[in-house]
């Protein structure tokens, strides 16, 4: 049975602009794992498309004076536009408002009705009688009925969170004609949820080992509450229209309909590529094909795509179910909820704008991925987007290309290098060694090259073995949904090249030894292709660029593949693919530094915050001896790199918050400095300056030590940086 895979990403809401936290949420972590899966030769379809109906869209367009349809065209059109720019890979991006949409909607709901799976009520809902409306939730304020805000919503207080009946609001006024409303009787369809409870319960004990853990609790609190029926029509005009008799003025509630925009958007791919019954192939249940189905999304939709999607899945029947849904937590910024009401946020669309070249919008990627909220909230500071932009792309992947691409153009007439004599049987040893280490079990693997020292150095068995090893890890991680270390593995990668590069030492051969310095860059020229493949799910545009560089005719990226399957060109990462004298290069800057200033700008559009802590005065500064007076904060690890001629210093540039600050530890036998980017640790912060080995520390981390073995004293929970510990 042929395995291939299905991927959605959370429809976005079309009555505004998408921020960096809906990127983190669920549509970078989707596009990560699609364009993974298409360079391993998988069959891949990922889906998306717009949500554009609901009360919030109505009221959009009254503030703005404009139609509902209007509204939901505007926000469509740039929000397409701009999941495009930043390398969305979607092989479909539909939208909820198209007539085909309301077709299948309403072929869901008259089945379930024939079907007796809907249950007629009547009910009791306040009512406009000026503006002649049955009022939604958000179209009537009033006074909460548990805390007494007064400025309280139809079914949720903001100001304590509580949820109620319409009904139970005090002192209710339309938000239409600002009147009271009256009270009168309104009829609605009911799903009937209840029914599937015992089922939900099977489905989510069959993927509790698989899933994440926030997902698992969040279904199973609501299966412990039990399931009641809900209501998936409301009264409102804009939306799609309940297909029966005398329900004029009735829509579809939108947790309902906008579920099956995915069905809907697949079948729209199918059309457009004239073959109209294709989505069954991705939907329908087959002896012959395995669908494997991840849903992401982000935590405020895990029930509905863990209960309310599966239950009408299993309903209609024939239909496969979600596999995984990978949620993320919330993304935060700069310590901060996103709130646009309060100018905290950053719109995906002015992100690309500021940072325009294809290699920033890959370096916005990379820090968000870095970042990711997998299982945890996590934190985007534009501070730690420059120094990954310039410490960890530009400073190890392009100045590794650069190197490579300078050296050969230099002294190799820019072409890869020809081996000697001696070495021509090289490519295919290489083949076979990485043929045996794959076959072999992980912790054989090291035997395996080792077999092979008499023909290869030690320096080339290590970069062999970590590409080999690294490709690996990399494949697992992202198979795993374990995003942000799939892309810390990838770089781990390019730091092994760059080792490779300095230990091989190609300047001195170039004169002593030129059949072994030829034999050095033909590596580091297969190495970068490597690199190119590997780098290219996070940094598409930067992957494609390498692979050019370095003469591959067709660059792989993981692109959109229309729902075939291609060539898998992860497993030829450890190989030597790009022939002897092929043209490569020229050698330039493939990553631009993010300045100060730029990064003083984007700070300067963010909200009024509160006063950054003072830095500590030469007169506040202590001495080992005055540990007593110790002052103690949270820091961010920004970078990190071994100080020259020692086994033991890493020289850490760290964020305090209101600073960044250097760091020089001795840690060096217990941490590689790639383990390190990326952690929360403790910090003497109002430590005297000192030497080591002639690198300036302004600090001093905290760790514990056992005398074997050495732990970095590291905070719980989400702290942003500069935090006070007491």
């Amino acid at each position: 049975m042929s395995r291939q895979y299905l991927i959605t990403a959370a429809l976005p809401y079309a009555n505004g602009y998408l921020h960096l936290g809906h990127i983190a949420g669920a549509y970078l972590p989707a596009d990560l794992y699609a364009r993974y899966l298409r360079l391993a030769g998988e069959r891949v379809l990922f889906v998306c498309g717009s949500d554009e109906h609901g009360v919030a869209i109505t009221i959009r367009a009254e503030q703005e004076g404009k139609t509902p349809q209007e509204i939901v065209d505007h926000y469509h059109a740039a929000n397409a536009a701009a999941f495009a720019e930043l390398g969305m890979t979607f092989d479909v991006y539909g939208r909820t408002s198209s007539p085909d949409h309301h077709r299948v909607a309403q072929e869901w709901f008259l089945e379930f009705y024939r079907r007796g799976l809907l249950d007629e009520r009547q009910e009791l809902q306040f009512y406009d009688e000026e503006a002649k409306m049955f009022l939604p939730d958000r179209y009537v304020e009033g006074t909460c009925p548990n805390c007494g805000y007064d400025r309280a919503r139809g079914d949720q207080c903001e100001q304590c969170g509580a949820y109620y009946d319409q009904l139970a609001l005090k002192n209710p006024r339309s938000l239409v004609s600002g009147k009271p409303p009256a009270v009168r009787p309104t009829t609605h369809w009911y799903f009937r949820l209840s029914r599937f409870q015992e089922a939900l319960e099977r489905y989510i004990a069959e993927h509790e080992r698989q899933w994440k853990d926030n997902v698992v609790q969040q279904a199973r609190a609501w299966l412990k509450q039990g399931l009641g029926d809900r209501a998936i029509t409301r009264d409102l005009r804009w939306g799609v229209p309940v297909p029966l008799p005398d329900a004029d003025g009735k829509v579809l509630y939108v947790w309902f309909e906008a579920l099956l925009g995915y069905i809907s958007a697949t079948q729209l791919w199918a059309r457009q590529r004239g073959t109209p019954d294709a989505w069954h192939q991705w939907w329908l249940q087959s002896d012959d094909r395995d669908t494997y189905y991840a849903a992401f999304i982000g935590k405020d939709n895990i029930v509905f795509h863990t209960l309310m999607f599966p239950a009408m899945l299993m309903a209609r029947g024939g239909y496969i179910l979600p596999a995984n849904v990978p949620a993320n937590e919330f993304l935060n910024l700069e310590g901060q909820k996103f709130s646009k009401s309060r100018n905290w946020s950053i719109d995906l669309r002015d992100a690309l704008a500021d940072f325009p070249h294809p290699h920033h919008r890959d370096a916005l990627r990379y820090a968000l991925a870095m970042n990711l909220p997998e299982t945890r909230d996590a934190d985007f500071t534009w501070s730690d987007f420059q120094a990954r932009t310039n410490n960890e792309l530009a400073a190890i992947v392009g100045n590794y290309a650069n190197r490579v691409l300078a050296f050969i153009v230099r002294n190799f007439d820019g072409r890869v290098p020809m081996l000697d004599a001696a070495d021509a049987d090289m490519p295919e040893r290489w083949r076979r060694v990485v043929a045996d280490a794959v076959a072999a079990a992980p912790e054989e693997r090291a035997r395996v090259l080792s077999a092979a020292a008499d023909r290869f150095s030690a320096e080339e068995r290590a970069m062999i073995a970590a590409l080999v090893t690294g490709a690996d890890a990399v494949a697992a991680n992202y198979r795993a949904f374990r995003f942000r270390d799939a892309v810390s593995e990838t770089i781990a990668i390019a730091r092994a090249a760059n080792k490779f590069f300095n230990d091989a030492a190609p300047w001195k051969s170039l004169t002593e030894d030129p059949a072994r310095c030829a034999r050095t860059l033909y590596t580091c020229l297969q190495v970068l292709r490597a690199i190119g493949v590997a780098i290219a799910p996070v940094a598409p545009n930067l992957g494609e660029r390498i692979q050019r560089l370095c003469g591959a005719e067709h660059p792989a990226t993981g692109a959109a593949s229309d729902g075939e399957a291609g060539d898998n060109v992860w497993a030829t990462i450890p190989l030597p693919t790009i022939e002897q004298g092929t043209p490569v290069g020229p050698a330039e800057r493939l990553v631009e530094q993010i300045t100060d200033e730029q990064i003083a700008a984007e700070r300067a559009k963010l909200g009024t915050v509160a006063a950054p802590t003072p830095a500590p005065t030469d007169e506040s500064r202590i001495t080992i001896e005055e540990f007593g007076r110790i002052e103690l904060r949270t820091a961010r690890i920004l970078s990190a790199e071994r100080v020259p001629k020692s086994q033991k210093l890493v020289k850490l540039i760290v964020d305090l918050g209101t600073e960044q600050r250097q760091i020089v530890a001795g840690i060096g036998k217990h941490y590689a400095p790639e383990e390190l980017v990326g952690l929360d640790i403790v910090v003497v912060a109002n430590l005297q300056p000192a030497s080591l080995m002639g690198v300036e520390s302004q600090g001093m981390l905290l760790a514990a030590n056992s005398g074997e073995q050495l732990v970095l004293v590291s905070p719980r929970g989400q702290v942003p940086p500069g935090s006070v510990v007491r």
